[in-house]
């Protein structure tokens, strides 16, 4: 019984640090971009994008390095589900979310045609080369696409302090942000396998449930704040870009560093990639159709979730 409570102790300290860690490392590599010139404009719609799926991404690697494929992939596949199925899901229920097609379309098709592609790209048991390509590609068109319509949008310039002292501070925060992430991925893959091993579970139970949830936070506190002031475009946009990157980056990466064949059980084909797509169509297809959400759609995304979760436990 000890183990199991060291375990949690372990699991929450991770989830923690690679939350703190996250929020450290994303503010200060803003400033520190800023302070080099880069135009607000790039920063927002790439620096910040990629920073804020941190957790997901190292994470996955890291579990993928251990040769833990089964927490890489219910991390990232679990953590887009998490984020539509539940935190998406949450904003459609409390506040009136309107899409204009002209400024969602690119991004749900964007969104429905990546989950097609990883899936498939999956489909043999192993992540396919030509799947890894075609999603690094959709990454970078998806890069480009953020900085082509974040410039037509204007920022706001704000006098910046380039102390030494200020730029020291950065870069510090910006280097134990970067730690923090690292070690409490390590924290979280070892608590969450030894957790399923007290439980007598598969990895891939806790990998889509306590993990996925745990490194889906920053998106549930964007959320709740935005249900607070009633911005509901920061909600839904912050998360389709997380999505995105989630499924175009984070399995092909895992490949790549894995440095071998990466490996996808069937039980992740058959329950996690069907659950993932399921709950993205439920989300974006009358998203696009009617231009706005309904909370019956908010509704039906948190039963899907949680019939998901019932399934999968």
């Amino acid at each position: 019984m000890d183990s199991i409570w060291v375990a949690l102790i372990m699991f929450v300290a991770g989830v923690i640090l690679v939350i703190k860690g996250g929020d450290w490392f994303v503010d200060a590599a803003s400033w520190i971009a800023r302070a080099a010139n880069i135009p607000t404009f790039v920063i927002g719609a790439t620096i910040v994008s990629i920073a804020t799926t941190m957790p997901e991404m190292i994470v996955s690697v890291m579990a993928s390095l251990e040769g833990k494929n089964d927490m890489a992939v219910g991390n990232a596949v679990g953590s887009v589900t998490a984020n539509t199925g539940l935190i998406m899901a949450l904003a459609f229920v409390f506040m009136t979310v309107v899409a204009p097609r002209k400024d969602y379309l690119k991004q749900c098709l964007i969104l429905i045609g990546t989950a097609a592609v990883l899936w498939v790209g999956c489909l043999s048991g192993q992540m396919q080369t030509w799947s890894v390509a075609v999603l690094f590609a959709v990454f970078v068109g998806f890069m480009v696409l953020n900085v082509v319509e974040a410039k037509r949008k204007p920022a706001k310039s704000e006098p910046m302090d380039k102390s030494g002292k200020n730029v020291a501070k950065n870069v510090v925060m910006f280097l134990v942000g970067a730690g923090c992430i690292v070690l409490g991925s390590n924290l979280l893959i070892d608590g969450g396998s030894a957790i399923a091993t007290a439980l007598g579970v598969p990895e891939r139970v806790i990998a889509v449930t306590m993990v996925a949830i745990g490194t889906s936070l920053p998106e549930l506190v964007t959320t709740i704040t935005a249900i607070r002031k009633k911005e509901s475009s920061l909600s839904v946009g912050n998360i389709v870009g997380a999505n995105i990157i989630d499924l175009a980056l984070i399995l092909p990466l895992c490949t790549v560093v894995s440095g071998s064949s990466f490996v996808v059980s069937a039980q992740c084909l058959r329950i996690d990639f069907p659950a993932c797509m399921l709950v993205i169509l439920i989300a974006m297809v009358p998203l696009l159709i009617r231009q706005k959400a309904s909370r019956l759609q908010g509704i039906l995304l948190i039963a899907a979730y949680v019939g998901y979760l019932a399934i999968t436990i």
